[in-house]
């Protein structure tokens, strides 16, 4: 979908177009491609997707076509502030996915479950499952499985038939593996959620509201995690970027 088409305000960072929408909105708007089953590829973007992007054609295509992309990185807020085209506020991933989850608890909606480790997997589901009775979990299983499995997995989730498809892999299979198979799998609502089942497993502490609120949430996370520390040194370097390309910040950008 070009982002000159889409149904909500947006603000296009490096060529991807990041909604304007808050929560509340972005909720009601998944609800509405849910109860007319219009299927939507959800990305909960952030400024280490966006520089992976602008080095790989292949990945930018992916983020710049999503259906909605939601700024769940606190870099793309101040970004988007800092470039005067501001969005309403962070829309965390973890945070639209339990959203929807309640939204799913009132109407009865079905989830299904994908990614992570195993044991993380499950406990992610059972947990999830108390929290939201009133919501269908027609399946789960891990993120663990090769190309040559991908027939077996699509089959398993269009036999399931799900409301809503959350997949929670490494970024370079998340992404692109659901958009592959976006059109196949024919669920309204397939969206990435990233270490989400780590935290509802209970393996990881989500980050506590003073460091959400000052967006320090990533934080949070290299103190649980300290090997992701290579990975968070993008975050600087977005920064800077940023500052130093300015406006053209704003352009269409295709990679070469």
């Amino acid at each position: 979908m070009n982002p000159k088409t889409k149904p909500f305000p947006t603000v296009s960072l490096y060529g991807v177009p990041f909604s304007k929408m808050n929560m509340k909105e972005t909720v009601n708007y998944l609800t509405r491609a849910i109860e007319s089953r219009n299927p939507h590829r959800v990305i909960t973007g952030n400024p280490i997707m966006l520089m992976v992007g602008l080095d790989n054609p292949s990945f930018h295509r992916t983020l710049s076509t999503a259906d909605l992309v939601v700024p769940d990185g606190a870099g793309v807020v101040w970004a988007a502030r800092r470039l005067k085209q501001p969005v309403q506020e962070r829309v965390a991933g973890f945070d639209l996915m339990h959203e929807l989850l309640s939204e799913g608890d009132n109407r009865g909606w079905s989830a299904y479950l994908l990614g992570a480790s195993a044991d993380i997997i499950e406990s992610a589901h059972e947990k999830l499952r108390r929290q939201y009775p009133g919501v269908r979990f027609v399946g789960y299983r891990d993120g663990y499985f090769t190309d040559r499995d991908d027939g077996e997995v699509v089959a398993a989730i269009r036999a399931a038939n799900p409301d809503l498809l959350f997949v929670a892999r490494s970024t370079m299979n998340q992404e692109p593996w659901i958009e592959k198979y976006q059109s196949v799998l024919g669920v309204p609502v397939i969206m990435g959620v990233g270490g989400s089942f780590d935290v509802d497993s209970g393996k990881l502490k989500r980050a506590p509201a003073l460091f959400r609120k000052l967006g320090m949430e990533w934080f949070y996370r290299l103190l649980q995690e300290p090997s992701r520390f290579r990975r968070m040194l993008v975050l600087p370097q977005f920064a800077l970027k940023v500052i130093k390309d300015g406006d053209k910040v704003l352009k269409p950008k295709n990679p070469s």
